[in-house]
């Protein structure tokens, strides 16, 4: 939607403010300003390193920046003339995957985090200025009490002495300089390390109404700017969680595994918080610039906005809120739903809006209405829907909502992007909220329902349409196509239990079974695993069966034939055969057991949803508040582009190319109107507002602009469904090469397309 204004002033304006009256806020809200934004054009390229660049840090005030790559090498450049000062070859030994400035050392501390499980501390006071000069340096702290991966590194503002690493192996350490500036490597006979600050080794859900139980591999974490002792963390499940410092108990050794401790929040989006599939993880988690508001990029799902503080606007669910959200006998009570405005005018003004507003968003809901009956342009359809609601939402009245609110949820189920019936849900109960008798609320209700394989819950809507207007073909339609899904879904059942056939496990539903055995016992020493409970090592025997014919489907990457495992434990006699529900009666009564004992949190729903990136190829892909103020999101995306879309209403703003494969890492500049972004490729690519004219799309080296964006976004749309959905996809098998199967070590790769 070229033609719609953006939310954050006209540019001018805000100059000719900043000469009569010079202030911090005007220069934040300028630093990004939308008009910037859409001239964003590259640099030419930062080269310095020799694999794929993971990790991107700003010093506090700008003047440097740090990368990490797969060279194994840390370099750190000079912002204001693109150079190299220094590279640093760390001694580590696998990818380093993150890179910080410790606060206050005058930059001269740095350290890194890698796949060996290391964190290392330099010291660079007594490097040359020259890079060409550097070799290896001695770190001035080594710490190898992680087991896994170290994905993340967090840093506090303002404190020199400590900081915080996420692994995989489910624990978060504190690093304090001061105390010690070395450990002993994972597993040692001695080694009493007390530095864990969150084991969350048992710590992972499958659903919101589940026990934690399996290893909660994290992937990511932040400290709050405002609030340092709130902590951020995200991992191998659908869950971000938020804990305050100051509640957890003393740090502690890896020694024994201990439950999780209690957090301030959960964050999730309702719709994920059940989906039960293991392969749904969080690559990335961040705070706000201001701390009000989390993001959250997961893998083969989009980014979503959320709010840190229950208040306006903010909704906190439980399980039995998502099975209610569902029902035709019960509107969710705390479904958000502005309040109703009148705009009955008083005095030849309106009370609560203007007449510009008003009318503007008619227009705009004329626009999509337009669009849904013609079937063209749904997407720029859908943008001017959450226009009106996203940012006017309190300025219309009721009526107005209403019809807007049904034709986005019209619209979102003829796009038929991932989880969009699920936003349509949402839209559908809104409006009925507002008219319980709403015709247009339950018909596409029942279709949302429908789409998500609901029948019996579509029915329920779809009959009460049918009493709302009787006479519609439409609906009678809708009712008897909801009914033959009915009865063949009813017909599939009963030949299951005709023929014995039951339900063939999943792979990921035999990685999640035997995840807590694997994963309990991986930082333990050889003698305690064999004399440990947790301890299960599993082997596979997997037999394929498939011809030249049957073997493809020609639309799509999926494999078909027959997959036949054989899964037992090492010492064994006889295999576990995985035939159906018999090989898991134990397991399953256990798990019923553990989940009727168990009392369940809540959890914060999302706020907002980013969509048109593409998120399965790689596991440290990023998702960034953009300038001072955090007006707009970033994402890396897997098709070599990075997207930016606007806070508030989610409205798609520049989509630019950055890496011939796949973009990971994006960094704000602290103050400029710069953007440093880095992926597969070799090189850093800086992003600053030099283009002549504004435009939604930008090309680079890696490649020109698309004038097509919706077909981009498209593509992605169908990678995203491809790629997770399918239970035989390429990702999923890459789990199971057999070296990191012996290791219990699975993961994507990191610089590898799936």
């Amino acid at each position: 939607m070229e033609n719609l204004s953006f939310h954050d002033g006209n540019i001018f304006n805000l100059l000719h403010t900043r000469l009569k009256d010079p202030s911090h806020e005007v220069d934040q809200r300028m630093q990004l300003h939308s008009s910037l934004v859409r001239r964003l054009s590259q640099e030419p390229e930062i080269e310095g390193h020799q694999g794929c660049v993971n990790a991107l840090a700003w010093n506090s005030n700008g003047s440097l920046l740090i990368s990490g790559s797969d060279d194994l090498r840390v370099n750190i450049w000079n912002y204001s003339s693109r150079k190299l000062l220094h590279s640093i070859d760390t001694g580590h030994t696998a990818n380093i995957f993150c890179t910080k400035f410790v606060p206050e050392t005058s930059d001269e501390l740095v350290v890194s985090g890698a796949g060996d499980a290391e964190v290392r501390l330099f010291n660079l006071a007594g490097l040359s200025s020259r890079a060409n000069d550097d070799t290896a340096i001695v770190p001035s702290a080594l710490y190898q009490c992680h087991t896994r991966r170290v994905k993340k590194l967090a840093v506090e503002p303002g404190n020199p002495n400590v900081v915080w690493s996420a692994s995989e192996d489910g624990t978060l350490r504190q690093h304090d300089f001061r105390e010690s500036t070395s450990c002993p490597p994972a597993g040692s006979a001695h080694q009493e390390c007390r530095s864990v600050l969150l084991d969350l080794r048992s710590g992972a859900k499958r659903a919101l109404a589940d026990p934690p139980k399996q290893t909660l591999s994290l992937k990511s974490c932040d400290i709050s700017a405002t609030r340092p002792h709130l902590l951020l963390v995200g991992g191998s499940d659908a869950f971000a969680r938020l804990y305050d410092r100051r509640m957890l108990p003393p740090l502690t050794s890896c020694r024994k595994r201990l439950p999780p401790p209690p957090c301030v929040n959960y964050f999730c989006p309702m719709h994920l918080s059940e989906r039960g599939r293991t392969n749904l993880h969080l690559t990335h988690v961040t705070f706000s610039p201001n701390g009000e508001e989390v993001l959250m990029s997961y893998s083969g799902e989009h980014v979503y906005l959320m709010n840190v503080n229950n208040g306006t606007g903010t909704m906190q669910y439980t399980p039995g809120d998502v099975a209610n959200l569902f029902s035709f006998s019960n509107i969710l009570h705390d479904v958000e739903s502005p309040p109703r405005v009148s705009i009955t005018p008083q005095n030849g003004f309106y009370r609560s809006s203007n007449a510009a507003t008003v009318k503007k968003c008619t227009e705009l809901v004329e626009i999509a209405k337009r669009s849904l009956e013609e079937g063209t342009d749904v997407f720029y359809a859908i943008e001017a829907a959450n226009e009106v609601l996203d940012a006017h939402s309190n300025d219309i009245e009721s009526a107005l909502r209403h019809e807007c609110l049904c034709t986005r949820a019209a619209l979102l189920l003829k796009r038929k992007w991932k989880n969009d019936a699920h936003m349509a849900v949402r839209d559908c109960q809104n409006a009925r909220r507002i008219d319980a008798s709403s015709f247009k609320a339950h018909y596409y209700m029942s279709e949302a329902l429908q789409q998500l394989a609901r029948c019996k819950e579509a029915l329920d809507f779809a009959t009460a349409a049918q009493q709302l207007n009787p006479s519609d073909g439409d609906i009678v339609a809708k009712v008897e196509s909801i009914k033959r899904d009915l009865l063949a879904a009813g017909a599939e059942k009963n030949e299951e239990t005709e023929t014995g056939t039951a339900r063939v496990l999943s792979l990921s539903d035999i990685l999640y079974r035997s995840e807590a055995n694997s994963d309990s016992s991986h930082d333990m020493s050889r003698s305690e695993r064999e004399e440990s409970d947790y301890e299960e090592e599993l082997e596979l025997d997997i037999q394929t069966s498939m011809s030249d014919d049957e073997g493809r489907d020609p639309d799509s990457n999926a494999m078909r034939g027959s997959l036949n495992l054989r899964i037992h434990r090492v010492g064994d006699d006889k295999p576990m055969e995985n035939t159906g529900d018999n090989a898991s009666s134990g397991t399953a009564s256990s798990s019923q057991n553990d989940r009727a004992s168990y009392q369940p949190e809540g959890a914060i729903d999302m706020k907002r949803r980013y969509v048109g990136h593409c998120n399965v190829g790689t596991d440290i892909k990023q998702a960034s508040f953009l300038g001072q103020r955090g007006e707009y999101i970033a994402s890396g995306s897997d098709d070599g582009r990075w997207f930016i879309w606007e806070k508030q209403t989610g409205r798609l703003v520049k989509v630019l190319v950055g890496d011939e494969s796949v973009v990971n890492c994006i960094q704000c500049h602290p103050f400029d109107s710069v953007v440093a972004t880095s992926g597969i490729d070799n090189t850093i690519k800086m992003w600053s507002p030099t283009a002549s004219v504004p435009s939604i799309v930008a090309g680079g080296s890696a490649g020109p602009a698309t004038a097509n964006v919706v077909e981009v976004m498209e593509s992605n749309q169908q990678k995203l469904s491809r790629n997770r959905e399918n239970p035989l996809s390429v990702e999923l098998l890459q789990r199971f090469r057999m070296q990191e199967f012996a290791e219990g070590n699975f993961h994507p790769f990191e610089c590898t397309q799936s």
